[in-house]
């Protein structure tokens, strides 16, 4: 059976913008797959299909136009990534809406456990986020390794979405550990995420939980962050 490649022929004619780059004439597509609707269909060797490779480079025109000849919406590849995880993870907002409006499955995962939410979280894109939480993404969803969307924010110093899943997750499990013991706060003060550390015992973090090491999340933490976090959790008890 012949493999198709479409990566490298996809017959996407470039056309030079001002400044000398090129992009894709995605019009010029649009009207070759009105003439070639099969190529609408067709799936690499790694099953990704024409939308996966639209929605990863953000081309929502050629993303709509295929939805419109019935593409379906949530396809998976070998690693189970769908159209809208791809676009999650480039931090393709407007692809995103789209394929959240043609309700593209929020909660899909790939073969690692990975899903929208978290990309966009480990990748700081906010209004990524904030879309996916808008259309019920599960807050608490964990990966193979069990990091959640908070984990992965948390640890990599991504504050506005740390605030952001605190305001969206009514039934966040801010202690929720992973596959090795260690909750967000854990993380957060292993990598020495000052603000983060601080939002999380504010929020009512459990200090002294200890993950498989036996270690607590202070254990973790530079001896200044120690103090910071011991106040925080003083005024707390406190009220």
């Amino acid at each position: 059976m012949r493999c198709w490649d479409l990566r490298p022929r996809v017959h996407i004619r470039k056309q030079s913008s001002c400044c000398g780059a090129t992009q894709p004439d995605g019009r010029n597509l649009t009207y070759i797959l009105h003439y070639n609707t099969i190529l609408s269909f067709l799936s690499l060797q790694n099953g990704r299909m024409l939308i996966h490779w639209a929605a990863l480079g953000g081309h929502d025109d050629l993303v709509r136009h295929l939805l419109s000849l019935d593409v379906p919406v949530d396809p998976t590849d070998d690693t189970n990534m769908t159209p809208l995880i791809l676009a999650a993870s480039a931090g393709r907002e407007k692809v995103v809406n789209t394929l959240l409006t043609e309700g593209a499955n929020v909660n899909a995962t790939t073969i690692d456990g990975h899903s929208a939410l978290q990309y966009a979280a480990s990748k700081n894109w906010k209004s990524i986020c904030m879309a996916l939480l808008e259309k019920d993404a599960d807050v608490n969803i964990a990966d193979k390794r069990g990091a959640t969307p908070l984990h992965r924010s948390a640890s990599k110093g991504n504050i506005a979405i740390v605030e952001l899943l605190m305001e969206y997750g009514k039934k966040l499990n801010i202690d929720q550990r992973d596959a090795y013991g260690n909750t967000p706060l854990h993380l957060a003060c292993e990598e020495n995420r000052v603000e983060e550390a601080k939002l999380l015992t504010a929020h009512g973090a459990d200090l002294t939980i200890t993950n498989k090491e036996r270690k607590t999340p202070l254990d973790l933490a530079s001896l200044g962050l120690v103090r910071q976090l011991e106040e925080i959790k003083r005024q707390a008890m406190s009220k």
